[in-house]
């Protein structure tokens, strides 16, 4: 299996389609925001065309008012590597969503509570009436490592971590098993100096809005989803929200769009360490598509050598 990970906008979909193309390779896609269908613009999600260069799983699996829990994406993700082995291709892992990545490369086994809809119940309240920085501020003070690694404004995420911890009184991040990963794997690290990231992100956010970022959550909110669900409190879901509702000016959102996606970027940088051994960097923008092919392609005759003997 190769794995491709690193920032959003660094340019993974680009890569991982030539790639897959040229290696007889299909897409799994490990970044929770591309689950959901009609969730397309705000998510930079492949395009019809790009997704008919090479096949793609994962990607338009739920309808918004769903929920792809980890466990469930596990199982999905296990089934689409399967079915790609039997055809007698190559998987390619790409994402940013970096406790998805991890679940399939480390062979997560997440903690088994069974959830608790009162006290799920009890913890939305509280969010609801303190705002999500304050339950996440919570979550920060028992379980400092699960909170490092969840959005404060991802409430469904900090309210699971925080109904593990008083479900079990032990925090989420010391109950998560690791297993023996069933795949060879070969990860690949996309990066760009920080300045050159952000001004990517910046045009990506305001090509969203030029392209009907504004139409499409119009589109959502008329099919009758819940402003409130957790899909739409995504980056950039929430502000195109508020835009409607008339609780902001666009230039403002946009604005606030490229702040948080900024934090995002950082918050990646948690989960996939330059100095991580496991992967290998590569500098996106200063190193051809043919370098990193070729480096693919020696892994995939070391490992044909190594399994032949």
């Amino acid at each position: 299996m190769i794995v491709i990970v690193g920032p959003t906008a660094v340019g993974k979909t680009e890569l991982s389609i030539r790639l897959a193309e040229c290696l007889d390779g299909e897409i799994v896609s490990a970044d929770s925001r591309l689950f959901y269908r009609g969730m397309d613009i705000g998510t930079a999600k492949p395009t019809a065309m790009e997704r008919a260069r090479v096949p793609h799983h994962l990607i338009d699996v739920a309808d918004p008012d769903e929920t792809w829990s980890l466990p469930v994406f596990q199982k999905a993700a296990a089934e689409a590597l399967t079915e790609i082995h039997r055809r007698g291709r190559l998987p390619f892992l790409v994402g940013g969503t970096g406790q998805y990545v991890h679940a399939v490369t480390h062979a997560w086994t997440p903690p088994s509570v069974v959830p608790d809809t009162r006290l799920r119940a009890v913890l939305d309240k509280l969010n609801r009436l303190n705002g999500y920085a304050w339950l996440h501020a919570r979550l920060q003070l028992i379980d400092p490592v699960s909170a490092a690694n969840i959005d404060p404004r991802n409430t469904r995420r900090t309210i699971r971590a925080l109904e593990i911890i008083f479900s079990t009184g032990k925090p989420a991040s010391e109950q998560r098993g690791r297993g023996e990963s069933p795949y060879r794997m070969l990860s690949i690290g996309l990066t760009r100096p920080r300045p050159e990231l952000y001004a990517r992100i910046d045009a990506r956010i305001e090509a969203m809005f030029a392209a009907g970022f504004l139409d499409e959550v119009c589109s959502l909110l008329a099919k009758g989803y819940s402003p409130h669900l957790p899909t739409m409190s995504a980056i950039g879901y929430r502000e195109c929200v508020e835009v409607i509702q008339g609780g902001l000016q666009v230039e403002e959102a946009i604005r606030r769009m490229k702040r948080s996606t900024r934090v995002f970027v950082r918050r990646q940088a948690n989960w996939f360490r330059i100095d991580d051994p496991a992967i290998r960097w590569f500098e996106a923008g200063r190193t051809s598509r043919d370098e990193i092919e070729a480096f693919i392609r020696s892994f995939l005759r070391a490992d044909k050598l190594q399994h032949a003997e």
